[in-house]
């Protein structure tokens, strides 16, 4: 009896071995993977999933290897709280998306019901952090940041121009044509012409009636670059010669795929490119073996899985909560973006937006260059 008795009390032990061996932590990427916005969902899948074999190759998180999964949100809300609630039920911990505001603001009420931290390396619109919810971080900056840079740019170098201010009625696209309207606007520019379209739109034409009626010379767009590239190429077919500036939501090669020429000279708002930091270099050539461009939000997604890692282990712990406490109280932590730390709202605290512009590079191809 007392044989059997440690014989049993043997192999539980063995069993609990086995499955702290095996434990695993659950992260999911939610992203656009099909539609018109899959040019970022990539971003986001390849620079997460690049960050998780890295880590676990190096003995996961708090020795747990990290599962990743993943949801295609389409860029829709409705679609995006389906995935949402498609991860609460596959067991997720941690969340690296969305891509776009309006999906990840519907998104991460499910996940904080439910004790899902949430890391969006893209989602730039305030409100996603400004609810004071525990669960919502971000790696990038903030519309109203890039606004005040767009504005101030704007009144600079256009004060006395006919500015058209347009947006996609999306809560990012509107909110950063907003922000940066309020921004020129304080400094004493005003638009003349001030326009929503239907994100999805295909022709421009009415809206380009609009321009060439008030003489416009320059557009400012809040929106993605599928329409920004058809409202450039549309805009040059017409006849109207005014060049077109937008935020990070253009930050795809695709953009000059879909304009043509027409694309030399626009201009956007986004971070200082992270391809060319020195601790990113390794990566970037990785990727690049590998047939990648780690280009815009590739390395925002890559850094957002390594400071939750980092949180965790500062917390010592792979609780949620634990590690949303521990972004907020223990960075600095060491990335792919340089050193990041979080406030209370779960901003980081070293937003930078500059402004670029697109011309053809020494390869002969369109791209996005700092100004």
């Amino acid at each position: 009896m007392k044989k059997s008795f440690i014989s049993a009390l043997a192999l539980a032990a063995s069993l609990g071995f086995a499955g702290s061996a095996w434990a695993e932590v659950i992260f999911a990427v939610g992203a656009p993977l099909t539609g018109p916005n899959a040019a970022f969902g990539a971003q986001l899948q390849k620079g997460a999933e690049k960050a998780v074999a890295d880590i676990n190759a190096a003995g996961g998180m708090n020795g747990e290897q990290i599962k990743l999964v993943f949801g295609d949100d389409v860029s829709d809300p409705k679609q995006g709280v389906s995935v949402a609630n498609k991860f609460v039920a596959d067991g997720v911990s941690v969340v690296i998306g969305h891509f776009n505001s309006g999906v990840s603001i519907p998104a991460s009420e499910v996940y904080a019901e439910n004790g899902i931290l949430q890391v969006s390396p893209a989602a730039t619109n305030p409100v996603y952090t400004d609810r004071g919810m525990w669960n919502t971080f971000r790696t990038c900056g903030r519309d109203d940041q890039q606004g005040d840079i767009a504005g101030a740019y704007i009144a600079e170098n256009f004060k006395d121009a006919k500015i058209a201010v347009v947006h996609d009625k999306t809560p990012y696209g509107q909110g950063l044509a907003d922000l940066t309207k309020a921004a020129m606007n304080k400094a004493g520019v005003t638009e003349v012409l001030y326009e929503g379209f239907n994100a999805g739109e295909k022709d421009f034409s009415a809206l380009i009636a609009k321009m060439k009626e008030a003489g416009v010379e320059l557009v400012y767009h809040g929106g993605l670059h599928p329409e920004a590239g058809l409202l450039i190429r549309q805009m040059a077919d017409q006849g109207v010669t005014a060049k077109l500036m937008s935020g990070d939501g253009i930050v795809s090669n695709e953009l000059a795929a879909i304009a043509g020429d027409a694309v030399e000279g626009t201009m956007n708002t986004f971070a200082p490119d992270p391809r060319l930091r020195e601790e990113a270099k390794p990566l970037v050539e990785a990727f690049r073996a590998e047939g990648f461009e780690p280009e815009a939000y590739t390395m925002y997604s890559y850094a957002a899985v390594q400071v939750v890692a980092a949180a965790a282990a500062a917390a010592g712990s792979n609780d949620t909560m634990a590690i949303a406490e521990a972004l907020k109280a223990k960075g600095p932590f060491p990335t792919v973006l340089g050193e990041l730390s979080f406030n209370e709202k779960g901003d980081i605290t070293r937003p930078d937006y500059i402004m670029y512009e697109w011309r053809k590079g020494d390869d002969g191809k369109y791209s996005y260059f700092a100004k």
